[in-house]
């Protein structure tokens, strides 16, 4: 039944958190319809699909929404299960993953986004906390191809997103992440190797076009 469902995503192309569904659902060749929404006039389906947050992204499997990124992942894993696992069957590791999923929530969005919309003292303190924060990735990468193990998985799908506003972050913190962290850096390049998740980004300058769009918007000198 999986093979032949309806999937629909409710998405915005800057988003890294749509970004995350985008990679898992090649990853797993699963066909879906992308719907692109416009945040400042939000459509009835999404406001249908996400009552609660009203937010993108929303993964819509035959007509039942699943709401938040990295759930949306996991569903994603456990419905189409006989496709490229994200997560492992160990749970220890499975708890790992999870945990690490979850410091990038926590950490790299928030610090990434102080980078480019704050100055001063309150950008320098961002930059140094996401600069240990992808540290902290790094050695949790370890030796390894991808924090998955040998091959992509659920760390590596919630983390890469961010890459496509990484020169982003640089540009307006006045930073290199390849000199702090050059092999993040091997990382991301041996993600982007992959078709799954090169299709799935979009371009970096295209991403800093945006930015400066916002901090236009919200008057962010």
């Amino acid at each position: 039944m999986a093979n032949n469902a309806e999937v629909i995503l409710l998405d915005f192309w800057p988003s890294p958190f749509g970004m995350r569904i985008r990679i898992a659902l090649a990853e797993k060749g699963i066909k879906y319809e992308y719907r692109e929404e416009d945040l400042k006039n939000k459509s009835d389906l999404l406001l249908q699909m996400n009552p609660v947050h009203k937010k993108i992204p929303v993964l819509i499997h035959n007509g039942k929404p699943v709401a938040e990124s990295l759930v949306a992942v996991q569903y994603i894993n456990e419905v189409w299960k006989d496709k490229a696992p994200l997560l492992p069957s160990d749970p220890y590791q499975r708890a790992q993953a999870n945990f690490w999923a979850d410091f990038v929530d926590k950490k790299i969005f928030e610090l990434g986004r102080k980078t480019w919309a704050t100055k001063g003292e309150e950008q320098e303190a961002a930059k140094q906390g996401f600069i240990e924060s992808l540290k902290l990735l790094e050695g949790e990468l370890g030796e390894k191809p991808f924090f998955g193990g040998e091959n992509l998985g659920y760390v590596d799908v919630a983390l890469m997103p961010f890459y496509s506003w990484f020169y982003t972050y640089e540009v307006c913190g006045n930073f290199s992440i390849e000199a702090e962290c050059p092999k993040l850096i091997e990382w991301a390049k041996r993600c982007l190797a992959k078709e799954s998740v090169f299709n799935s980004l979009p371009d970096h300058k295209k991403v800093y076009g945006f930015m400066l769009e916002l901090k236009k918007r919200f008057g962010i000198e």
